[in-house]
């Protein structure tokens, strides 16, 4: 007996496996058992009746006897009892797969029968038979720590060694290569129930071992053949590609890639990417749109970019592949670029090149009324990409028209395919929404099989079609951005124009104005708070200040206002505008403030800022009459995000964005046209004056700023207010801060108005005159009136000049106020003026030196503000 059978069986004495039942020890076991039997009957026959008795023993008795001769002569014999662990044993030994069942530390307990064939052919024994088979191999040796490890941990774990110097085939391991063996070893851990007080034998671990040489060679073989087939397909003399759906690059061969660059192997390239203009849609157009055409190739010619930008033409062959993918063929340019008798391209095919090259769409139409050959644009100018190849005309083109459109379209196309031209073109809307527009002009071709109609045949080579003679051909080109700026100029051609007719009307109630409050202010002085008539004068003065406030808000949609400019931080404006716009808005409207850090400086006027803000958020209030949520952010916006927003007409640079957004009921697209148009209200009548966002819009342009308007009906509003980035110099916030600190002495010194000198007040309107005049004489001032430039200048003659100060109005008959100053300034270099006018001081600036100083006063005036006005000018 080999010492490996001894070991097996020390090993299954271990496991505690029972030796097979003998035909002796099963005849005694039955003996004892009668004998056991007969003894029970006789102790209890004292009781039972003595034939009965003797009857039953005698009988038990010739059994017994008939079955202990019969398994004495080897008639009767007993079959040993199965257990589960025999099964388990025989069907381990069944298998290929060697096995081996192991302690914790490696001592084995049992090796299968396909282990022991193993390592008899390799004259292992079974102790370290794993160790012993692995070898020396550096490698080998890595992979067995590492499961020795993992079994170590109670961790499951599989390795791949090659054993070298394996014998080749016999009974062991079937090695068909000269010496090498694959196998593949596997640890796994498992705990036996039942030995707990044993945990040397109550957790072991399973070593597998499976021989896969031929199975890797298998592998190895497919790879060889699959490496040689792609050898052949990266050589093919011609470009081949596959696509998914989406137009990205799946397969491409060395050959195409070397053609359009190497980043055509990269990862997410795309076909489009090397098919210029619309060459992509005009592949998927002429196979029937996405997933049509399947089985269908179609040949076209067109110029592939190369990755250097180069121009690459080529004919292109396509068919349809997979789940909505492509199969792509090229023909190298130098077949491309000659005919089949090796000469120079024909004609028709440079025209075949300008044909897919156009960036308008072109398509033909057949007699029967079907599209022929359209080009790229074309394909992508009616937005699903298809092209229309094979349709009816009128189903392309007036798939998205109206009833009206559709009968001009099919009028149109019975014109040109009787051979008649003078069509004129037709704006055909696109898609679902209808915001896209589209200009087809239609023109008959010259004759039928002409020159013009072979040519235009050859730009679109479609093997599955029918050849049917083209009768006229279509083109197309994008209306849509044509279309919004003409809407965009009628518009803004519509807000000039009223903003002309609101300024002008502005400026007249202005002197009316100005006569009105300043006359009130007068009897308001004359009478005691007591008197009948103070409360009447009272009243007119509100109504005038009323309509005051709807004249600048006239002024400011018509970007005529007077802006007092100046250096705001956006951010502490809005801050400190919180408390009145919560109690502007209610208790019902959650207000969120979001002001974001390091805004940049903006310069503007602050009043008019804050209006507009308060506009806006008392329109997000009546949007929202059961309460919702208001939200005011603020924060910079750069050049990049800027350039985004061209399209809309925003000039790119820095801005700083002012967003205000509420949850109510939005607005529908209709409204939206009209938000910005003065007297425009959705509100009930008195609830509004239809104002609001004309004086916004004018304070925005007027500040150089942009405002643009976002809403949904049943979900909100946002108005997104972008002012531009104000850089302040040192100089400037020097001034600013000397600008704060005297305004801040102002407020803390009592108002007093009275003072002395000598004014000129100039104003043609006599009743702004006569009151400006009496509320100047009421506080001290002599006061020399004139009514036109002209007349000025001869009251300066006659006082020799002596005049402390010059109040006159800017637009006067004969001569106005800039030529006056220019005039007076040549006489006394040092003289004061102030300007007083309904137009804002912008408008008359220009007609002034760069340098020139002078003092503003915009109308309406009241008496306090001419009085505190003139005092402030002769106090510098």
């Amino acid at each position: 007996m080999s010492g490996a059978d001894l070991e097996v069986e020390t090993v299954e004495a271990q496991l505690g496996a029972p030796s097979p039942a003998t035909g002796g020890g099963a005849a005694a076991l039955v003996v004892a058992m009668l004998a056991g039997a007969a003894a029970v009957l006789a102790a209890s026959s004292y009781h039972a009746p003595a034939p009965l008795l003797t009857t039953v023993l005698g009988v038990l008795a010739g059994l017994g006897l008939f079955f202990v001769l019969g398994l004495v002569a080897g008639h009767v014999s007993i079959a040993p009892r199965v257990g589960a662990t025999d099964l388990a044993r025989v069907a381990a030994d069944s298998l290929e797969r060697g096995m081996l069942v192991a302690t914790e530390d490696g001592t084995p307990l049992y090796v299968n029968a396909a282990l022991r064939r193993m390592t008899a052919t390799a004259g292992v024994p079974v102790a370290g038979v794993i160790e012993r088979l692995v070898g020396p191999d550096p490698a080998g040796q890595a992979a067995l720590f590492r499961l020795n490890r993992a079994a170590s941990l109670r961790e499951a774990a599989r390795a791949e060694i090659a054993l070298q110097g394996a014998p080749s085939g016999g009974a062991g391991l079937d090695a068909s290569t000269a010496g090498t063996v694959i196998v593949r070893i596997a640890v796994k851990p498992f705990v036996v129930p039942g030995h707990e007080r044993d945990l040397a034998h109550r957790r072991l671990v399973l070593w597998t071992l499976d021989d896969v040489t031929e199975d890797r060679l298998r592998s190895a073989r497919s790879e060889a053949r699959l490496t040689a087939d792609l050898n052949e397909f990266d050589a093919a003399p011609v470009g081949l590609a596959l696509t998914a759906a989406d137009g990205t690059i799946r397969t491409i061969n060395a050959t195409l890639a070397t053609w359009l660059g190497s980043a055509a192997r990269a990862k997410g390239a795309r076909l489009a990417d090397y098919l210029p203009g619309d060459g992509f849609e005009l592949v998927r157009g002429a196979l029937g749109g996405s997933g049509g055409g399947a089985g269908r190739a179609v040949t076209l010619d067109l110029d592939l970019c190369r990755e250097d930008g180069r121009i690459l033409p080529a004919r292109v062959v396509c068919r349809a592949s997979g789940a909505d993918g492509l199969a792509v063929a090229v023909l190298p340019p130098d077949a491309r670029s000659m005919n089949d008798t090796g000469g120079p391209a024909a004609p028709d095919d440079r025209f075949a090149r300008f044909f897919q090259a156009a960036p308008f769409g072109i398509a033909t139409v057949a007699a029967d009324g079907r599209i022929g050959s359209p080009n790229g644009a074309f394909a992508r100018m009616i937005l699903d990409g298809a092209g229309g190849v094979g349709r009816p005309a009128i189903e392309v083109l007036g798939r998205d028209a109206d009833a009206e459109t559709r009968i001009a379209i099919e009028a149109g196309l019975k014109h040109v395919l009787g051979g008649r031209g003078g069509v004129a073109p037709i704006e055909v809307p696109v898609g679902s929404e209808k915001k896209e527009v589209r200009r087809v002009y239609m023109h008959p071709l010259a004759t039928a099989g002409g020159g013009e109609a072979d040519a235009l045949r050859a730009g679109f080579a479609d093997a599955g079609r029918d050849e049917v003679r083209d009768a006229a051909i279509l083109y197309v080109v994008d209306a849509t951005e044509h279309k919004a700026l003409e809407a965009k100029f009628a518009q803004s051609s519509k807000m000039e124009a009223v903003g002309k007719l609101a300024g002008g009307i502005a400026h007249d109630f202005n002197n009316m104005l100005t006569a009105i409050i300043g006359f009130s202010d007068i009897l308001l002085a004359m009478h005691r708070p007591t008197d009948v008539a103070y409360k009447d004068l009272r009243n007119i003065k509100s109504s005038a200040e009323r309509a005051a406030g709807l004249v600048g808000k006239l002024l400011a949609f018509s970007r005529q206002q007077t802006l007092l400019k100046e250096t705001l931080q956006v951010g502490e404006v809005l801050t400190d505008l919180a408390p009145l716009l919560k109690r502007s808005i209610g208790e019902k409207i959650e207000l969120k403030m979001t002001t974001g850090r390091d805004l940049w400086p903006v310069k503007t006027d602050k009043i008019q800022l804050e209006q507009a803000v308060i506009n806006l958020a008392v329109n997000a209030r009546d949007a929202m009459p059961s309460g919702g949520k208001l939200a005011i952010r603020s924060r910079n916006v750069g050049e990049r995000e800027a350039q985004k927003l061209g399209p809309l007409g925003m000039t790119i640079g820095e801005y700083v964005l002012i967003e205000v957004e509420d949850s109510g009921t939005g607005m529908s697209p209709e409204i939206m046209a009209k938000i910005f148009e003065p007297f425009f209200t959705t509100k009930g009548v008195g609830k509004g004056t239809g104002l609001g966002l004309a004086e916004l819009y004018g304070f925005v342009k007027q500040a150089g700023g942009y405002v643009f308007p976002d809403s949904t009906p049943g979900k909100g509003t946002t108005f997104r207010v972008y002012l531009p980035r104000h850089h302040v110099d040192a100089e400037e916030e020097a001034q600013t801060a000397k600008d704060k600190a005297i305004a801040v002495q102002k407020s803390l010194k009592p108002a007093d108005l009275k003072g002395s000198g000598r004014v000129l007040l100039v104003e043609d309107e006599d009743v702004v005159r006569s009151f400006a005049v009496r509320a100047l004489k009421s506080r001290g001032y002599e006061v020399l009136e004139a009514a036109s430039g002209v007349e000025a200048l001869e009251v300066m003659a006659q006082c020799n000049g002596e005049v402390d100060i010059v109040v006159s109005d800017v637009v006067m008959p004969e001569m106005d106020g800039p030529t006056l100053l220019k005039r007076l300034r040549a006489q006394n270099p040092e003289i004061r003026i102030i300007f007083v006018s309904g137009y804002p001081n912008e408008a008359f600036k220009q007609q002034l030196d760069e340098n020139e100083a002078f003092a503003f006063l915009p109308k309406p005036f009241s008496l306090p503000q001419l009085a505190a006005k003139v005092k402030e000018e002769l106090g510098r």
